[in-house]
Formats: structure tokens, C-alpha cells, sequence
């Protein structure tokens, strides 16, 4: 039995996550955090696990706990990462956003040490294969964007998949070869860029998440697109990670490595 606590409990993904541990033969949810939760109505699948979602981290019985679930903020993911890792638990964020000097520091303390870290700006099995099929489209075609559409309460842009995606894509392109279009009456119009590829955010309440990679190259386009239609398709990756983390050592980058793809 893997026993987990989840920090950002009373959010959406939280509130999923502890529904999905709870729901699993495998895990034992000992644990709840979310610094919001007081005055807030406990979240049912809580109770259902008789567990009370606590304001402060340090109230956890850190003896009970094998790994920590983190989906909350990035300066909060960080000190609840260096948090597991003093303790010996280890750690599955889907928290986006965290600075290279931060996951440079956060490598450098699990490699080697008892607390393993996974760590995915997606746990949708379809996205994570999306940019997958997008590195291989890369060494194809010469040109690349991004559209990614969230929710408007989603509080970064873009988001953590398209960044990832992006790099992915300038990375196996390596050089810049096609110039953007200049923009003229509407600053911004172009998107944001990430070495050779332009990235365009969209905030609307009705979306969940959602991401098209579109190549193009002479005479023909190629549209990559994963759409999320509920947040339950992000917790078979997750409950892989939680599975998974103990005997994955130091810090991992997506869940590739533990999908074998």
C-alpha cells in the first residue's frame, strides 16, 4: 500500500486527486493540504477518506506518508518539494511554472538522495503523446505554431504543455528558419515566441484544456490537437506517477520515461 498526501486539496485537480487515490486498491490517502480550505466546505471524496484538509503543511505526520501529490502554485510546489525531499517522501507535481534556478536546485538535491520527483506539465496520456508526435513532425516541417486554450481561471500563459511542447519542437529544429509575419495594427496579434515557434494563448470560461500544434510546409499543414473534456483523464497519469516515483530515482521530466515511449 503507497500511502499519499495531496497539497492543493480543496482545488480542482486536488479534489480529483484525492478522489482517485481514494478510489484506488493501491493507495491509502493520509494526507490533505490546501492553505484555502478554512472556512470552506471539506471536499466529499475527503470525507468519504475521513481525512481533514489541513491549512499548514507542518501539521502533516510526515511517518505516514510515501508520497506527496502536489497541484498548487510554483513558489508553493518548490518549498513543498524541498519539504518532501528533507523528509524522505517522495514527489509527483503537476504544478507549472517553477524557474530553471528552482528545478536546477531541485535536481541537484534528488540526485542521489532518498526522495524521487516526478515532475509533468501534463498527466494526460493523450498529451504527453501529442508532443511526442509533435518532436516528430519537427524534424519534418520548417514551421511551427501553437494555439492552447484553457479556462479562464487558469492563472499562467501560456501554459506549462505549450512551453514544453515548444521547446521540444526548437529543440530538434535547432535553428530558426522561418521569419514571422510582422504585426501591424494589433500588438501582440503574433503571439508569443519560443526560439522558432509562436505560441497563442486563449482564456475562456466553457474550455477545460486544450492544444492544436500546427505544422506547416509547402502545400500542406499538419494539425496535432488533444483535447481535455473532463480533468478525470489527467488521473490515470497521475495514479501511474504515484506508482511509479518510488523506483524512478531523481528528478523526471515527463511521464515518457515511465510509459516507455
Amino acid at each position: 500500500m503507497i500511502n499519499v498526501a495531496v497539497m492543493g486539496a480543496s482545488g480542482r485537480m486536488g479534489r480529483d486527486v484525492c478522489r482517485a487515490v481514494s478510489e484506488d486498491p493501491e493507495l491509502q490517502l493520509t494526507g490533505a493540504v490546501d492553505p484555502a480550505s478554512p472556512g470552506e466546505e471539506t471536499p466529499l471524496e475527503l470525507v468519504k477518506a475521513g481525512i481533514t484538509v489541513l491549512p499548514v503543511r507542518d501539521d502533516l505526520d510526515t511517518g505516514t506518508i510515501d508520497v506527496m501529490v502536489d497541484f498548487t502554485r510554483a513558489d508553493a510546489a518548490v518549498e513543498n518539494i524541498l519539504w518532501a525531499i528533507d523528509n524522505g517522501i517522495h514527489s509527483v507535481v503537476g504544478t507549472t511554472g517553477i524557474t530553471e534556478p528552482d528545478m536546477k536546485r531541485i535536481s541537484g538535491l534528488a540526485d542521489g538522495g532518498k526522495a524521487n520527483i516526478v515532475l509533468a506539465a501534463n498527466f494526460a496520456l493523450g498529451a504527453v503523446l501529442m508532443m511526442k508526435f509533435s518532436e516528430t513532425a519537427a524534424r519534418v516541417f520548417d514551421q511551427c505554431e501553437i494555439v492552447e486554450m484553457h479556462h479562464r481561471g487558469k492563472l499562467d500563459a501560456p501554459s506549462g504543455t505549450a512551453i514544453e511542447t515548444a521547446k521540444r519542437v526548437w529543440n530538434v529544429s535547432g535553428e530558426e528558419r522561418i521569419p514571422p509575419a510582422d504585426e501591424r495594427k494589433v500588438k501582440g496579434s503574433r503571439g508569443g515566441r519560443l526560439g522558432d515557434v509562436q505560441i497563442h494563448s486563449v482564456r475562456l470560461d466553457g474550455l477545460v484544456a486544450h492544444q492544436e500544434v500546427i505544422f506547416g510546409s509547402s502545400g500542406e499543414t499538419l494539425r496535432i490537437r488533444h483535447d481535455t473534456i473532463e480533468r478525470s483523464c489527467f488521473m490515470t497519469g497521475v495514479l501511474i506517477a504515484i506508482k511509479k516515483v518510488g523506483s524512478t530515482p531523481g528528478l523526471t521530466i515527463g511521464l515518457e520515461p515511465l510509459l516507455d515511449i
